[in-house]
């Protein structure tokens, strides 16, 4: 494990590393979750292993420290990564980023556009959308924070069953509820408007990619996406949680839009 201290209070992001060769990679988690868990069989798998890897666990989130005075908007953990990336030396690296990590992904390559070579989202949130009493970041955004500190907390842990709530039992709070509200926004300040986290990855120029499940049907706005450069990929035998649900297809997956998007670029991003 290592870990980099990303606020001035001495909060500090940390990650599981794997050695090996350039590009580098960064995989992020979604909401409630960590990284290692996660991706640990997808990046050992003969088809994504053999290069420098990171699985990084967010502010507030997994292994990392969770600060209850931290905004935990999306532009605030897109900055949190940035440093912790940055203290790794990681010069460049293609980001894979699962749900609401895939969102923080795309601001913070808008944001840190030097730190990013290449982006895949994995059935990632692009759109707002409305708080509902279902598990997840709209269940969570439907209480007050006050409400969910006091009892939505527990209501939240008893919803999401005991495979999510594994993970989501180590995230601060504070850190899970401010997410999940900003999550639904799914926006951003940028340029002197509010920016939608779609409208961000259709106007990035770096190779891009989203993985959804086959059996979920394309994605809404698939047409836009494609028509923008977006690589729009199904993986059979899968839900939400692809890179659980099917490793050997995610990883497989994952490599064939690395290197197609190389490709389509003419060269290796970051490089």
């Amino acid at each position: 494990m290592r870990d980099a201290r990303v606020r001035a209070d001495g909060s500090r992001i940390r990650w599981v590393e794997l050695p090996g060769a350039e590009p580098v990679r960064a995989f992020v988690h979604g909401l409630g979750a960590s990284s290692a868990p996660y991706f640990t069989p997808a990046v050992t798998h003969p088809a994504l292993s053999g290069h420098r890897t990171l699985m990084i666990d967010m502010l507030g989130f997994g292994i990392s420290d969770r600060p209850a005075d931290f905004g935990y908007t999306l532009e605030g953990h897109a900055d949190m990564l940035a440093a912790a990336l940055t203290e790794a030396g990681v010069g460049t690296a293609e980001v894979v980023a699962h749900s609401m990590g895939g969102a923080v992904a795309t601001v913070l390559a808008v944001r840190h556009p030097h730190l990013v070579s290449a982006l895949v989202l994995v059935d990632s949130n692009l759109d707002p959308t409305d708080p509902a009493p279902r598990p997840g970041s709209s269940g969570i955004a439907g209480y007050t924070e006050e409400d969910f500190l006091r009892y939505g907390w527990a209501e939240t842990m008893e919803r999401v069953g005991p495979h999510w709530a594994a993970t989501m039992r180590l995230a601060g709070p504070e850190a899970l509820h401010r997410s999940a509200v900003h999550l639904v926004r799914c926006a951003v300040p940028y340029g002197g408007a509010t920016r939608t986290v779609r409208e961000l990855l259709l106007e990035l120029t770096i190779p891009r990619a989203f993985l959804h499940p086959e059996a979920d049907g394309a994605p809404d706005g698939a047409a836009g996406l494609a028509a923008a450069g977006v690589d729009v990929m199904a993986v059979p035998d899968c839900g939400h949680n692809i890179m659980i649900d099917n490793v050997d297809g995610f990883a497989h997956a994952v490599a064939a839009t690395l290197r197609r998007t190389r490709g389509a670029y003419g060269r290796t991003p970051g490089r």
